[in-house]
């Protein structure tokens, strides 16, 4: 199993953030741009890929935007029956908790998307996992281009509100917080191994 791994949105290069908007400035009490905080993640994923022997492909590896398009052509150069695709998020819109996205329909994105589900409420216990069981499965379904044009099975985890301060706070912004997405990130991969690959 390979797992290709799409940290959203650009970095920051010499300061100068690379994605317009996706970022949320509390002032005195700091600023997070979605960006660096989906590059900390996917590093963090890696570092312990890396100590576990995990094969792994980072999916957009430069500080720039890369677009849409160029993300799903690289991955899907890779073997499709065994790659699964792992887009890393956080969201905005006024709301609180995290969410897990696939693409409409019954598919093995499905069943990766309930593994990290379980796996986020095993970390985050009180924290807020939004769902949508109307199709039998904890996953939200929506047509993002990097959910419907990889050809392998493909997810995207939404970790907290930048827009809400207490998670912004508490979890987004902290190094703790950060360490806890990223393992709740890992031992879903590992799961995922085990029980799908």
């Amino acid at each position: 199993m390979i797992v290709l791994l799409d940290n959203g949105h650009g970095g920051l290069i010499n300061g100068k953030y690379q994605t317009n908007g996706k970022r949320k400035d509390w002032g005195s009490k700091g600023i997070i741009y979605e960006g660096e905080f989906n590059r900390a993640i996917v590093n963090g994923i890696i570092e312990q890929l890396t100590e576990l022997q995990i094969p792994y492909v980072n999916i957009a590896p430069e500080y720039r935007d890369v677009r849409l398009e160029t993300r799903v052509k690289r991955a899907n150069k890779l073997p499709k029956n065994n790659c699964f695709y792992l887009s890393i998020h956080s969201n905005a819109g006024g709301g609180k908790g995290s969410e897990i996205f696939t693409s409409p329909g019954n598919t093995k994105s499905d069943k990766i998307a309930t593994i990290f589900g379980e796996e986020y409420k095993e970390q985050f216990p009180k924290n807020h996992l939004r769902t949508d069981f109307s199709d039998g499965d904890l996953d939200k379904e929506q047509r993002f281009y990097v959910l419907t044009k990889t050809k392998m099975p493909a997810i995207l985890t939404e970790s907290f509100f930048m827009d809400n301060f207490d998670e912004f706070n508490t979890i987004l912004k902290t190094r703790e917080g950060r360490q806890q997405i990223i393992n709740y990130h890992v031992k879903a991969i590992l799961r995922v191994k085990k029980e799908l690959f």
